[in-house]
């Protein structure tokens, strides 16, 4: 869903105004104003901008908080890990359904709406300081029918909610907390609430008999309140963005410039703080700068790639990135590790490395690559959602070292280099959470180059990189004894698309069959896994059940990882399956009016209504992805339907991307791509064969972002003629590997020899 015209906003904020006013008259809160922004957030908040306030405090367990043994809620049938987590609360939870929204009908009852995720560190501290505590459980039984939401199992319903946050108060993030009435129409939107009332917040012992009986005296401005912002949401739910989008370089020159405006010039990355990779941004940056020359560009993406790689965001032990931080130098982490950023910044170094040919990119792909596949793969082949910031209730607690522990570990000398290497001190790099002072502990990161740390510890370069890489792994070892994050180990469709992608195009990258394998693996788990019988996408998968209507995302994710799996092993099964997918798309998803997709399926549940994303957020939208795919399946498949969808979605969000480019940065990668000039290469012969291998090497070491590759043995295959019909005209040239170059529709005559085939793409 998108917002209206900055006009419509106008108006939207004078109702903002008086609903503020309205509500907070009826709940007679004292110091607490709505979109108050020095509330905690959980994290960054999909399409809304928040502001987080440094590191959370570890909030202890409150007075009164009690064990029901073995006595559970009906959570404890639920698949979930974040519902899992709430199965033993006091608190007489329902699951998002009807059965929770009949009950509110017939009890006239409130709706208290709470959405989460297992590895959110605010959505921890609430269920121990509130849900776990009896006298609020109490209070929240006799007000409310309690639905809790574990939102990477329905974004849907996250994303609708966190629109109706963000008019309600302007912002948002998880846990998020919705008050709404037993028709589902809410007038309160909040993060995390305290239990107790505290430096003007309002807490659940307070809140709860406040609004209770607010709405048991059917107090008009509730009422009204609640009926305004209904209609605002649906309203901006229903606003069509539909237009004429001109796709020339003057966007994409726009897009650069946004982006140069928003960029950190001295530490990299891109608006202020809490600061979030967005790889979408550096994966655009690079095909600007393919396309332009312009070195800024590739100066912008390096020097973000390097100071993360420097910086607390990145595990320097066990590799993998950290969700964002809260500074502007990339040091203090929020410590949480998603699937989805792994995937995007693999691709981002990656396309990085093959671009440069730097071997840092390399190694810090693979690095990402490590990890993944030592903690987040699941023993059938799909990966796991996230690892939390927290373990034994401490938040990094499992990253940060102090230097005693350091020289506890470590022999002498070796303790004084990793204090050196990773810039720790005496008192510590990481405030207390609670008391904002130094605590002894350190968050590792590169304070000296390879250089430097040789010069000053007076060896070579390359003894210094071995006793460095000794020491990572001997404190490695030493962290494992360590208490471990929780592991969401939930399985996720869209996800999984993103890290087949990455993995495929790290096989083919990166030269590596392990990285194809596991790319294979996890797309052959999610395909005969994660369908129903119909073979429609599943969203999720746990503990041997499939569940939850796909969303567009899936889809999009999935082909995406789907096409670079074909352009690694050319297995036309994955092509095969790439097309049946978005022919699924689009009779379930396509908005048949204004064109682009819609978030949920036409036969999907009917209660928050059917959105449409084009935004790039955290991660970029199904549309956004869906512009690329239909470009690349369209040029595989020499179909120009594909294309003609490709433009219409672009059509479809043409006032939003018109406005703010930059906004939509992976949506302009695929426009970029349909801009051309583009590349459609065939390469005629065995796959095993060693000149087919050599030619495939070569086009694989160059960066040329605008193409795709089809690989066809001498004897065409009817599977592929019948995909590509163009593909039976094709032969090989003098029983050799024969490479076929097409550029915007014209093809050049074929030839056997590697360097004229990369000069034909520009790559001489």
């Amino acid at each position: 869903m998108e917002f209206p015209s900055k006009a419509k906003l106008l108006g939207i904020a004078a109702v903002l105004v008086v609903l503020a006013a309205a509500i907070t008259a009826v709940f007679k809160w004292s110091g607490s104003s709505l979109g108050d922004s020095s509330q905690p957030r959980g994290t960054e908040a999909g399409e809304q901008s928040l502001v987080l306030m440094g590191t959370p405090a570890n909030v202890p367990a409150a007075a009164g908080n009690e064990s029901p043994g073995n006595k559970h809620n009906r959570l404890i049938n639920e698949k979930s890990p974040y519902l899992l987590q709430h199965a033993d609360n006091p608190v007489d939870w329902h699951i998002w359904g009807e059965e929770a929204f009949e009950k509110a009908r017939q009890e006239n009852k409130l709706i208290f709406l709470s959405i989460g995720y297992s590895t959110c560190h605010w959505c921890h501290v609430m269920e121990e300081e509130s849900f776990a505590n009896a006298e609020v459980a109490q209070l929240m039984n006799d007000a409310f029918v309690s639905i809790i939401v574990d939102r990477e199992e329905r974004p849907d319903i996250d994303s609708y909610y966190m629109n109706v946050a963000a008019v309600l108060s302007g912002s948002g993030g998880w846990p998020l907390n919705v008050l709404m009435t037993p028709d589902q129409k809410p007038f309160y939107a909040t993060t995390y609430i305290p239990r107790e009332s505290r430096y003007g917040r309002v807490g659940m012992l307070e809140l709860i008999p406040q609004v209770q009986q607010a709405w048991l005296s059917q107090d008009p401005e509730l009422l009204t309140a609640g009926d305004q912002a209904k209609q605002i949401v649906d309203q901006a739910l229903n606003a069509s963005a539909a237009g004429k989008l001109e796709v020339n370089e003057a966007l994409l020159d726009r897009t650069f410039q946004e982006l140069v405006a928003e960029y950190d010039a001295q530490n990299g990355g891109f608006g202020e703080t809490p600061k979030f990779p967005t790889s979408h941004h550096l994966l655009f940056l690079l095909r600007y700068w393919q396309r332009t020359n312009n070195d800024e560009a590739l100066e912008m993406v390096e020097t973000t790639l390097q100071a993360m790689r420097r910086g607390g965001i990145y595990d320097q032990l066990g590799f993998g990135f950290h969700r964002y931080t809260t500074d502007a130098e990339w040091l203090i982490p929020h410590f949480e590790k998603m699937l989805y950023d792994q995937a995007l910044l693999a691709l981002a170094y990656s396309d990085a490395f093959q671009a440069t040919g730097k071997q840092e990119y390399e190694q810090v792909a693979g690095e990402i690559f490590t990890y993944v596949l030592r903690d987040m793969s699941d023993p059938d082949g799909g990966f796991y959602s996230a690892e939390d910031a927290d373990s034994e209730g401490v938040e990094g607690k499992f990253y940060t070292w102090s230097t005693e522990e350091i020289r506890h570990s470590l022999s002498g000398e070796d303790a004084e280099l990793a204090i050196t290497a990773f810039g720790m001190v005496e008192e510590g790099n990481f405030a207390d959470p609670q008391t904002g002072e130094p605590n002894q502990a350190n968050i590792l990161y590169l304070s000296r180059t390879l250089p430097d740390l040789a010069e000053e510890f007076g060896t070579s370069e390359e003894e210094t990189s071995r006793r460095f890489e000794s020491v990572r792994q001997q404190l490695f070892d030493h962290r494992a004894s360590r208490i471990h994050p929780h592991k969401d180990d939930k399985i996720l469709t869209d996800w999984n698309g993103l890290m087949i992608a990455a993995l495929a195009r790290g096989g083919q990258v990166l030269g590596s069959s392990e990285y194809s394998a596991a790319a294979q693996e996890a797309a052959d788990f999610i395909l005969h896994r994660m369908r129903d019988e119909d073979g429609r996408l599943l969203h999720r998968y746990r503990d041997g059940e499939a569940a939850v209507q796909a969303t567009i995302d899936d889809y999009a994710f999935l082909i995406w990882g789907l096409l670079e799996l074909y352009e690694t092993n050319f297995d036309i099964q994955y092509l095969e399956s790439a097309l049946d997918l978005a022919d699924q798309a689009v009779t379930y998803y396509w908005d048949d009016k204004d064109g682009g997709f819609f978030f949920t399926p036409v036969d999907g549940e009917d209660v928050i209504g059917r959105q449409k994303v084009i935004h790039d957020g955290a991660i970029p939208s199904g549309n956004s992805i869906m512009i690329l795919n239909f470009i690349r399946l369209g040029r595989l498949t020499a179909n120009p339907d594909f294309e003609k969808k490709a433009l219409a979605i672009g059509h479809a969000f043409a006032s939003y991307i018109e406005r703010e480019p930059s906004a939509y940065a992976q949506a302009m990668s695929g426009l970029d791509f349909g801009l051309g000039p583009s590349f459609e290469v065939v390469i005629i012969g065995e796959e095993n064969g060693e000149d087919t291998q050599a030619m495939l090497a070569a086009l694989r070491s160059v960066f040329v972002p605008r193409k795709v590759v089809l690989l066809i043995p001498p004897e065409v295959p009817p599977e592929i003629t019948s995909l590509a019909e163009y593909t039976k005209y094709y032969s090989s040239r003098n029983n050799r590997a024969t490479a076929y170059v097409c550029e915007n529709f014209y093809c050049e005559l074929p030839t056997n020899d590697i360097d004229q085939m990369l000069a034909l793409l520009g790559k001489e």
